[in-house]
């Protein structure tokens, strides 16, 4: 595959996901009121068993600092909701929060 062919495709996952991303946010903006009440719980649970995992593996220096991120992560996107942040604000924090929960959980579960 040649450079140009690389960045061609690369140039159209990047298009793709962007068009994903946007209408799952168009989604989210129409439905904000009751979808709220549902990623506050879901990413506050998922957030819960990613701290579990972490604790379950100890107390050290590096599993304290991954527990603080998942704590601030989700509490960021909380406030952000009490707060009545824009949309699209919260929407990204929720990305991000559910994120980094899914990732330290699958670490600290292997």
């Amino acid at each position: 595959m040649s450079v140009n062919q690389s960045w061609l495709l690369l140039a159209f996952i990047k298009t793709k996901n962007m068009k994903i991303y946007k209408e799952y946010l168009e989604e989210y903006k129409k439905g904000l009121i009751g979808y709220t009440p549902l990623a506050i719980i879901g990413q506050s649970c998922l957030g819960s068993v990613a701290a579990m995992f972490i604790l379950m593996n100890g107390n050290s220096a590096l599993q304290m600092f991954q527990l603080f991120i998942i704590t601030i992560l989700c509490m960021f996107y909380n406030g952000a909701m009490l707060a009545q942040q824009k949309p699209k604000l919260s929407f990204n924090l929720l990305i991000i929060s559910v994120f980094f929960s899914i990732l330290f959980s699958i670490m600290n579960a292997i």
